[in-house]
């Protein structure tokens, strides 16, 4: 999945001064950063087994190798944004690739599982710092519009390219050295881009308005903790256990909070405003959704390809390229139909054709075929998000303020990544939950445990399904806006790319 937003909310007007000679290796040194959270993303996908027998980590807490990344990234991605404008974009970004160096190193160095899970949340907060940071330089770097474009198509290259780079290499570090060298890979990237970025990349800041909503953020990021450790005990205890139901109630409170604060701030972390119009809230659901049912379905697969199929992890890796280049295939394509059918028809269209393919998934079994079964799923569901993602983007800045363009984008990247932290949790809770009563009521026979675990992922994917599908109708009854209407966004449009 892709750590890309946009923040170009306090970015400086345009002026008339000469463009900075040493751009195009800001550029560079920004694509880099860019390229590094890619890879780590989808490097850690094949290094989840390998990493869960290493340290003897329980099927219900697996999850939180990837929802303690994405939690802490998407919970603090808007703070983030208003640091970099804030203290220094330039500033910002060495102190994130730094600090992401440093929890990457502690992560690769974990002798158990909450070592790396904070490892794991650490490097989401410098991922928080370092994203909107790495946009905007680009955005106060290229003041000249032709050159812009092509910047932030680079841009858009590295991170969707970068999804299947990280496979490759997750599954060649992972088989031939350790999964520990998934994390660790990123120590020197993050090094040597620092100290490339001190002479070339210049500095920049806010200036006016620099106060930060400290409650809003601490109220979110507590009631988003809360509501995913809730669901993994859920997995543990049951639904209607004590300790269950007392985090979930702390979540209801501090989410409940989180609004309050921010409808009654002068300086919100999440405009109201921003959600409220149809468009761009039906963008922001949709992304929720995506989110949702996407991450676990990475999850999901990887186990099924190392577990039970028996891949190694270099083979899951090229397992899961038709996936990545799917949506590269599809994205490319969509951005030319976008003018001639609209958003909403192809928002439908895709989000629909994804939860098919997800459900098609969910009927695999122990024994079924990869090109036979997988495959055409894999492909299907990449088709359809691929040609929704555009027209999501789109409309999540469908008639913004100029001012709230960065926060606008922002918030589309936030929704899908805490989509992804609450669905993996709970995808993963059912599918775990779901294991266990089927080797309840069978024969505690080699052959029932691995059919337990496919019935499980099976669940996982069949629920993935329906948050798809909720994604297909939040587009057809809340997204309005015709193929004229679309000219009429402004800003830069955030990229969306999941791996």
């Amino acid at each position: 999945m892709s750590d890309t937003v946009d923040t170009v909310t306090h970015a400086p007007p345009p002026t008339h001064e000469e463009p900075d000679p040493k751009r195009w290796l800001a550029l560079a040194v920004i694509a880099v950063a860019q390229l590094m959270v890619i890879l780590d993303s989808s490097i850690v996908n094949i290094a989840l087994p390998s990493a869960q027998k290493a340290l003897h980590i329980t099927n219900a807490d697996r999850q939180w190798m990837v929802t303690a990344y994405t939690l802490s990234f998407g919970s603090l991605l808007l703070l983030g944004g208003r640091i970099a404008d804030y203290a220094g974009r330039k500033r910002i970004f060495i102190i994130g690739l730094l600090g992401f160096a440093g929890a990457s190193a502690l992560g690769g160095l974990a002798v158990n599982a909450p070592m790396l899970f904070g490892a794991r949340a650490l490097q989401g907060a410098f991922g928080a710092l370092l994203a909107p940071a790495a946009l905007s330089l680009i955005t106060v770097t290229f003041t000249e519009v032709k050159e812009r474009s092509t910047a932030f198509g680079v841009y858009g290259a590295i991170a969707g390219g970068g999804a299947a780079i990280g496979l490759i290499m997750g599954g060649i570090l992972t088989q031939y050295a350790s999964w520990r060298w998934c994390l660790f890979v990123n120590v020197p990237i993050a090094v040597v881009t620092a100290l490339a970025a001190l002479p070339i990349v210049r500095e920049s800041r806010a200036h006016g308005n620099t106060s930060y909503d400290i409650p809003g953020t601490a109220t979110v990021t507590g009631g988003l903790v809360a509501l995913v450790y809730g669901f993994t005990l859920a997995a543990q205890d049951g639904w209607t256990s004590n300790h269950t139901l007392f985090f979930l109630g702390i979540a209801a409170v501090l989410l409940v909070s989180f609004v309050v604060i921010e409808v009654n701030s002068a300086n919100p972390l999440l405009p109201m405003r921003i959600l409220l119009d149809r468009n761009r809230g039906g963008s922001y659901l949709s992304a929720l959704m995506v989110g949702s049912g996407l991450l676990g379905m990475f999850l999901f697969l990887t186990y099924y390809f190392q577990s039970v199929l028996g891949y190694s992890a270099l083979k899951a890796g090229f397992a899961f390229l038709p996936f990545s280049m799917g949506i590269i295939v599809a994205a490319g394509a969509a951005s030319k139909f976008l003018p001639r059918f609209g958003p909403r028809f192809m928002m439908v269209g895709g989000f629909g054709a994804a939860a098919v393919g997800l459900l098609w998934l969910s009927r695999i079994t122990p024994s079924t075929s990869y090109v036979a079964h997988v495959l055409p799923a894999e492909l299907l569901i990449s088709l359809g998000m691929g040609t929704a993602f555009v027209p999501m983007s789109s409309t999540a800045l469908f008639r913004v303020n100029p001012h709230d363009a960065g926060v606008a984008s922002a918030t589309l990247n936030t929704s899908q990544q805490i989509g992804g932290s609450l669905g993996t949790a709970l995808l993963n809770t059912l599918a775990a939950s779901a294991t266990v009563t089927y080797i309840a009521t069978h024969a505690h026979t080699k052959a029932n445990v691995v059919a337990a675990q496919v019935h499980g992922y099976s669940v996982g994917f069949l629920v993935g399904a329906g948050f798809l599908a909720v994604a297909a109708l939040s587009a057809l009854f809340l997204v309005n806006a015709t193929k004229a209407d679309l000219a009429d966004v402004g800003g830069v449009s955030g990229e969306v790319v999941l791996a």
